[in-house]
């Protein structure tokens, strides 16, 4: 029998303006969000290079086409959060006509490139960057808005298996929505304290620091999983094990601290045939891009060396949904069988 591989899943968070709006004015990261284009086409050239399996978690409002589209695709129900500068509602009649008048606020060219590209999946990052522990709202809310990003998604005939939980506020009491809505997998945030879910208002400095940290050293471990431990009631969970940090000039020292606190997580992952989740936002590299696709390479050049090796294998997070329920049907009629022959 053929041994188990180890597996590379990569996950990115895509979201342009709408996953900031609440944080920064857009002064702020014009410059970064204009070269966002340039970064996904060079991102997937790369992927595309070596066979990257990747999920696309994109927000729902970058789907459209124009501004006209959006807004007759609003869902009913609407978050009601205790702090107004996070719902983005009101914001929309204030952004642009479409993406070539605003490329802060649209995405369908880039959907497309992402779509033309082998092994990607278009998965979901809610319809409005929708924050699942935040105060006000409630979980009708977010089945309409879950709801909302399918039927977008379905505009480009793709039905939605995977979903990342904007700022990572995974709402457990929600999975049932995502089962609902046909959500297969999403993106669990981690054991370990200081990357665990919580509200914006429960973050603290101390916690940033020690994640920053822990990109550099080997702090909180490597965050490695068997794929068939994922299966819960309703859905996969697929959880993160490492945020890919852009390239940073003034601690440009440390990058090969950084490359290889990822590559050993890659080493030890093919060591116990386990998996390791890699995610980032392709906004990130907006800035820096050639320092950022550089680090991104020697990393995947790392997993080439596992893959050629017989070691490691690539997937998305759908492709390790369906894996995993594949292996437990399987398990699952082998178990009856057993049953079955003690019954002679």
């Amino acid at each position: 029998m053929e041994k188990e591989k180890a597996t590379l899943i990569v996950s990115l968070d895509f979201e342009l303006y709408w996953g900031v709006r609440d944080l920064y004015d857009l002064n702020h990261c014009r410059a970064k969000l204009l070269n966002v284009r340039p970064a996904i086409l060079r991102l997937l050239d790369l992927f595309w290079k070596f066979e990257i399996h990747a999920t696309w978690a994109t927000v729902g409002f970058l789907l459209f086409r124009n501004r006209r589209e959006l807004l007759a695709a609003l869902p009913c129900a609407q978050p009601n959060y205790s702090s107004i500068v996070l719902s983005p509602y009101r914001y929309i009649l204030c952004i642009g006509h479409d993406e070539e008048d605003d490329p802060f606020h649209f995405a369908p060219s880039m959907v497309q490139a992402i779509l033309d590209t082998p092994h990607q999946e278009l998965g979901t990052h809610t319809f409005s960057h929708y924050y699942c522990l935040e105060d006000g709202q409630t979980e009708a809310s977010f089945r309409d808005d879950l709801q909302a990003a399918g039927e977008a998604a379905k505009s480009w005939n793709v039905e939605l298996r995977s979903l990342v939980f904007p700022r990572n506020q995974v709402n457990t009491q929600y999975l049932r929505a995502c089962a609902d809505c046909g959500i297969l997998a999403y993106r669990g945030a981690g054991q370990h304290w200081m990357y665990r879910e919580r509200k914006r208002s429960s973050e603290t400095a101390g916690r940033r620091a020690m994640r920053l940290l822990d990109a550099y050293v080997n702090i909180s471990g490597h965050h490695t999983f068997r794929l068939g431990d994922t299966r819960e009631d309703f859905l996969c969970n697929v959880p993160a094990s490492r945020y890919l940090r852009p390239y940073w000039p003034r601690l440009r020292m440390l990058e090969p601290l950084r490359i290889e606190r990822i590559c050993r997580g890659l080493n030890a992952a093919a060591a116990k045939r386990e998996a390791y989740h890699l995610w980032f936002h392709p906004e990130d590299f907006g800035l820096n891009l050639d320092e950022n696709l550089a680090c991104l390479e020697q990393i995947l050049r790392r997993f080439a060396r596992l893959r050629s090796a017989g070691r490691m294998e690539s997937l998305n997070m759908g492709e390790a949904a369906n894996r995993v329920a594949a292996r437990s049907h399987a398990g699952s009629k082998h178990d009856q069988a057993i049953y079955a022959e003690s019954q002679c």
